[in-house]
């Protein structure tokens, strides 16, 4: 965050002002006013960038560096009330209370922002033990739609949180010259609208960032081991690299094969032939949900409704397999 450019203009202002009337009452010359305007532009300059360094902090660091401020000053006023008497020379005197205050306010400062990120650190973690998390959002899950419908039915109820960094990648996609990648983008922030209407899941947005990360994979590895949430994705990479890293992880594909009806070896089934399989004669079709259907003898019937007997069943990383013969 920075300041605006008319509170710059005026703060800048402002501190030339005050550097020339300095200057007029001390110097009353041209080259006295020339001085205290550069003078004024330079304690501009200094203030609009410790302004602009304050307003980065956030809440918490700002009330702490402030109260660190106050008891410095407190402190450095208490120990260097009796310097006049000890030091003869007002100039010495004036000179080693002004340092030992600018210590006492550095440090101050710096403790009271440590004191106040530890407290909001703790403070968060008590707030995230009191809500059931359920966990953080990947860009790939979001995209593929299926996580809103899950909420629909209301299996899931806590807070879904969808990193900061994570949006600004959605938003990325949904802005993409290339057509298919931005329907992508887009339809995935129609999921995200969608999700935030249930009313028992809660979306929340975390503004956690990690600027020396480039890749969005890193930072959601690097969020999950610092929260111990579980990383919600459909990106098979990912899902890897989070188990080698012990972080766990839920799979919407994984899912959806365990929620596919079973199917045991004896059963009978009809299927619609679509296409000729790899090996000789055989034949490929799919169920409604998707679940490919390998038919030994099938490939004549391509084309055709055929009632086949199933013969085995293959889990797979991708999926379910079902290979299945003609019925007699």
């Amino acid at each position: 965050m920075r300041p605006s450019a008319f509170a710059s203009v005026v703060l800048i202002l402002s501190c030339m002002g005050l550097g020339a009337v300095t200057t007029i009452a001390l110097w009353t010359t041209w080259l006295g006013i020339a001085i205290g305007l550069a003078a004024g532009l330079l304690l501009g300059v200094v203030a609009l960038l410790l302004l602009r360094y304050a307003l980065s902090w956030d809440l918490y660091s700002l009330l702490g560096a402030t109260s660190g401020i106050l008891i410095g000053i407190v402190i450095a006023s208490v120990l260097t009330s009796g310097f006049p008497a000890i030091l003869e020379d007002p100039r010495a005197s004036a000179t080693v209370r002004t340092l030992i205050l600018v210590i006492f306010v550095l440090m101050g400062m710096e403790l009271g922002k440590a004191k106040a990120r530890e407290f909001r650190k703790r403070d968060k973690i008590a707030q995230d033990q009191a809500r059931h998390v359920i966990g953080i959002l990947d860009t790939s899950v979001i995209i593929d739609g299926r996580l809103a419908g899950i909420c629909e039915t209301g299996f899931l109820s806590g807070d879904l949180i969808i990193p900061e960094f994570v949006l600004r990648e959605l938003q990325n996609i949904a802005d993409s010259q290339d057509p298919t990648r931005r329907t992508r983008g887009r339809r995935g922030l129609d999921v995200l609208n969608r999700i935030k209407k249930q009313s028992i899941v809660t979306v929340v947005i975390d503004d956690t960032d990690y600027p020396a990360m480039a890749d969005v994979d890193p930072k959601l590895i690097q969020r999950a081991k610092e929260t111990g949430y579980p990383i919600i994705t459909n990106d098979f990479n990912l899902n890897k690299v989070a188990e080698v890293h012990s972080i766990r992880v839920l799979n919407i594909n994984q899912l959806a094969n365990a929620l596919k009806p079973i199917m045991l070896p004896g059963e009978t089934m009809k299927v619609h032939i679509v296409r000729e399989g790899k090996e000789p004669a055989q034949g490929v079709a799919f169920l409604d949900d998707g679940t490919m259907v390998v038919v030994e003898h099938g490939r004549k019937y391509q084309g055709q409704t055929i009632e086949t007997t199933v013969t085995s069943v293959l889990q797979t990383p991708a999926g379910r397999m079902i290979f299945a013969v003609v019925k007699e």
